[in-house]
């Protein structure tokens, strides 16, 4: 045992941030302070040894992404963090019953907003925040999809703040990335700390491909028994290709590019050395601008000409549906607490952080008068681009914030600076505070279901906020803890 263990948590302080791992949770089984005392045991240097060799690992296994900067592209590995994030049963629970409300209302708002409209006619959103949304694809106009289900398969960003409340920082609806990380993090831990596992009973989350493969054959066409599924990808210049190897491979389905599809007679097939396949259901992870020449960008090479033809016609299927973008831009998630009790009659299970739409006189006057106090962020960017968080801020950023928001504040939101939660994390001074959030990963087919535990993303720069891997972020292991009899 390293003689130095015991001071692993002794210099550890979470501060006023509540703590994933420390802070007092009756219902955990006593599971947190076990972590920590089996932490102890390994040392600071056992820890840190292990932890380099597991990122190795990552490397040997190519679980990598690509960042783009400077006309470079650079493969890296996602920062493994060892020391597991906990959550109770109870919480998952919540967090679960708060995901799957989420889904069904932007399912819901999806399926008005190409059908009428009515929410708008209602006056509960703006006309022009809706039909004006440059992700508002006016193809979708009264194109049925089957079960009513837009959202296949969704990413909800969730963080805890101060007082261990949980909110809704972002909705992901389009393409979510980051899945193939929980269910390799679980696998990294099964094999570089079997004892910081040993007798504690998880929720496991190896069976996602599975429940992806069935929600795809459940759209299929033309009842098919047995449907043709193929994973569409940009291709290996996509920062999230390693994620479209492992999906195919876990849904054991074809990986495929827009070269290898073709479309005849309204019909979807893909090229193979046996001759041409047809092709029932195409699970994207490629931008609606991208997706087919005939309808989007006519400069596309990376989609299929013909695709939307195909499935207008009904002879194929789409996941998730092309126009899904309005539901997860940030303007309409200061609207989604509204939108929750317009279409299910009930307030949201998780809030959302404390939005102002800059669009609005008020808000932005308000956004203005206290920019120093707030976090900007831009309403069509992601990946933490284009943020400024006010407190943090230098003078000329402030200043910078201004003018951008006076010059077009309808690209524009501003938010209360929550106090996100920290998790001990390993770093080179020891074991430190950082901050971290979740990413619980929705599937939605005849039923739903939701990936126990999620991504939870780690800042590895002292006190940053910026989670995002594309910015240093790390991930972690996130642990649902299994009810009693489960």
């Amino acid at each position: 045992m390293d003689p130095h263990a015991t001071e692993l948590f002794a210099v550890y302080q979470p501060g006023r941030f509540f703590c994933e791992l420390t802070h007092d949770r009756p219902d955990d089984a006593g599971v947190s302070a076990l972590i920590r005392q089996r932490l102890e045991q390994i040392g600071g240097a056992a820890l840190r040894a292990r932890a380099t060799a597991a990122e190795s690992d990552l490397i040997d296994l190519g679980i990598t992404f690509t960042v783009y900067s400077d006309a470079q592209a650079i493969d890296r590995i996602l920062p493994f963090d060892c020391i597991p994030r906990i959550l109770t049963a109870a919480e998952w629970a919540r967090l679960e019953a708060g995901c799957l409300q989420r889904v069904a209302a932007l399912n819901a708002f999806l399926g008005d907003i190409y059908h009428g409209g009515k929410i708008v006619k209602d006056g509960i959103i703006p006309a022009d925040l809706v039909f004006g949304n440059p992700n508002f694809r006016p193809e979708m106009r009264d194109f049925p999809v089957p079960h009513g289900t837009y959202v296949h398969v969704c990413g909800i960003d969730i963080i805890r703040d101060e007082f261990g409340a949980f909110r809704v920082l972002e909705d992901n609806a389009r393409t979510p990335s980051g899945v193939s990380y929980v269910v390799e993090n679980r696998h990294l831990m099964l094999r570089a700390f079997p004892d910081l596992m040993a007798g504690v009973r998880l929720r496991p989350v190896d069976d996602y491909g599975y429940r992806l493969r069935v929600a795809m054959n459940e759209i299929a066409p033309d009842g098919t028994d047995n449907p043709e599924v193929v994973l569409l990808s940009p291709g290996i210049y996509n920062s999230a290709y390693f994620e479209h190897v492992f999906l195919a491979r876990e849904m054991g389905v074809p990986l495929v590019q827009g070269a290898d599809l073709i479309v005849e007679n309204d019909r979807v097939f893909m090229r193979t050395s046996a001759g041409l396949r047809r092709v029932h259901t195409v699970y994207r992870r490629l931008n609606d601008d991208f997706l087919d020449p005939e309808i989007f960008r006519a400069d596309s090479l990376l989609g299929v000409p013909g695709l939307i033809r195909a499935w207008r016609a009904g002879h194929v299927a789409i996941a998730n549906a092309v126009g899904t973008g309005v539901a997860d831009d940030k303007a309409v998630y200061a609207y989604m607490p509204r939108i929750i009790k317009y279409y299910l009659g009930e307030d949201p299970i998780i809030n959302n952080v404390p939005t102002r739409i800059c669009r609005e006189p008020d808000a932005l006057a308000y956004t203005l008068e206290h920019i120093d106090e707030l976090v900007i962020k831009p309403v069509g960017e992601s990946g933490g681009y284009g943020i400024t968080i006010g407190p943090r801020a230098s003078r000329a950023e402030l200043d910078a914030a201004r003018i951008a928001l006076r010059a077009d504040p309808a690209q524009w939101i501003s938010q209360d600076l929550i106090g996100l939660s920290v998790a001990p994390t390993l770093t080179d001074e020891g074991i430190g505070a950082r901050h971290l959030d979740l990413r619980p990963f929705i599937i939605t087919g005849r039923d739903s279901w939701v990936l126990p535990g999620g991504l939870t993303r780690v800042a590895l720069k002292q006190g940053s906020l910026i989670v995002n891997s594309s910015q240093g972020g790390g991930s972690k292991d996130t642990w649902v803890l299994a009810e009693q009899g489960r």
